[in-house]
């Protein structure tokens, strides 16, 4: 593919584009938002009262503080006493890097009981319009789903649309982690589908998580499915700039800093997801070993090099997923850079043959996915790249084989 710095009349012509783009989105959007008066939120509240309790006689340590710290905090009550914060201060514990992943899970399961009691008031509320008693039921749905015996929630917040994390395997046990990042129109109704299921963040977690059991059988994986930021409704203004993806990025390395053991952390970043990962990219510590974007529309840097990662940076993007229309550069803060399947952005490119479209990467079945697990288990000597020079495997010395034959 040919970079968009390559040609001065094709510079002009993506510039123009862009700037067309840029005025139909104000126009449809609108040039502000406004800026309104919320109340404080559950989690909020959860947490403003952890900071008031205390134990042992001594106050509980700062939500905010190290995962070290807070680890240490844990591991020196007795499982009565964990018990008893669990219990006291759910959303806060369920949400707090460095509690213990099991604590969280109960945490967070205490916490959708409550909201789930929350959302059945508001389903019959009177004050509440049709439509307003309908997203209660929605939501109220959503919550007894998470609640399903068996499911590891590791964060959740119900404010807004909702964010939520889950996990599938083992994460305490695993020796090799992955981490799904999702793009924009991404929440707590959205987490999951019914159809289309592989488009949703637990869809494609869940088919990563087996495909990399297929891909090498004896490796303990993990894999979380992470919708724990705001994510851009639709395709609007907030979609072009990097505002959500900033903020994004800290909520995502505060992740990485929290998982437990020192097991390889692989990134899975999907279309506006991976403007995340390439915001976050400079300060993801040292144990993420790789970063894998499908449909990126750009991670806002121009080269794979300006990263500022030691990852390997994996790249993908299947033929007729409609991203490749959009302008692939930066003006004035809108649009997030150069393409990453590019030659001159220097990721590895992996074959997306059978992808689907700009949501097919995960499906079962499909060669992309494949190559998604692959990375996730360190079988780089199994991957399919974009290309027949097998570049995408150049300089990797020790690989794995592990995988397909």
């Amino acid at each position: 593919m040919t970079s968009f710095d390559t040609s001065p009349p094709l510079n002009v012509w993506r510039a123009l584009l862009a700037l067309a783009v840029v005025f139909v989105m104000l126009a449809t959007t609108g040039w502000t938002a406004l800026r309104t008066h919320r109340e404080t939120t559950a989690l909020q509240t959860s947490l403003a009262q952890w900071e008031h309790g205390s134990v042992h006689g001594l106050h509980l340590p700062d939500p905010e503080a190290s995962p070290a710290l807070l680890t240490r905090f844990f591991t020196s009550l007795t499982a009565q006493e964990r018990d008893r914060l669990v219990h006291r201060y759910p959303l806060a514990v369920g949400n707090m890097n460095g509690a213990p992943v099991e604590l969280r899970y109960r945490a967070n399961d205490i916490a959708l009981g409550q909201q789930r009691s929350v959302e059945k008031k508001r389903m019959h509320d009177p004050r509440l319009s049709t439509a307003g008693q309908q997203d209660a039921g929605r939501r109220m749905h959503r919550y007894e789903a998470l609640m399903v015996k068996g499911r590891q929630i590791l964060a959740f917040d119900p404010d807004g649309g909702g964010r939520v994390a889950e996990v599938f395997g083992d994460l305490t046990k695993a020796e090799r982690i992955s981490v799904v990042v999702p793009g924009v129109d991404t929440d707590l109704l959205t987490f999951q589908k019914t159809y289309r299921q592989y488009t949703a963040p637990v869809g494609m977690a869940k088919a990563l998580y087996g495909a990399e059991r297929t891909a090498s059988p004896s490796t303990r994986t993990a894999v979380i499915a992470w919708a724990d930021y705001t994510a851009p409704d639709g395709l609007g203004v907030a979609a072009a700039t990097g505002t959500a993806a900033e903020q994004g990025s800290v909520r995502l390395n505060a992740l990485l800093r929290a998982l437990p053991g020192d097991a390889p952390v692989s990134m899975f970043c999907h279309s506006y997801g991976s403007v995340v990962c390439g915001v976050a990219a400079h300060a993801m510590p040292d144990r993420v070993a790789d970063i894998a974007v499908a449909a990126s529309p750009g991670m806002r840097v121009e080269s794979a090099s300006h990263l500022g990662t030691s990852a390997r940076v994996w790249a993908m993007r299947d033929a007729t997923d409609w991203i490749q229309d959009v302008p692939y550069l930066e003006l004035g803060g809108l649009g997030h850079g150069a393409d990453p399947v590019s030659s001159a952005f220097g990721a590895r490119v992996l074959s997306a043959l059978d992808a689907k479209g700009h949501a097919g990467y995960f499906e079962p079945g499909t060669d992309s996915l494949r190559n998604l697990a692959d990375v996730g288990v360190g079988a780089y000597g199994a991957v399919t790249c974009a290309h027949d020079d097998d570049g995408c495997r150049a300089g990797l010395s020790g690989t794995s084989m592990a995988g397909r034959a």
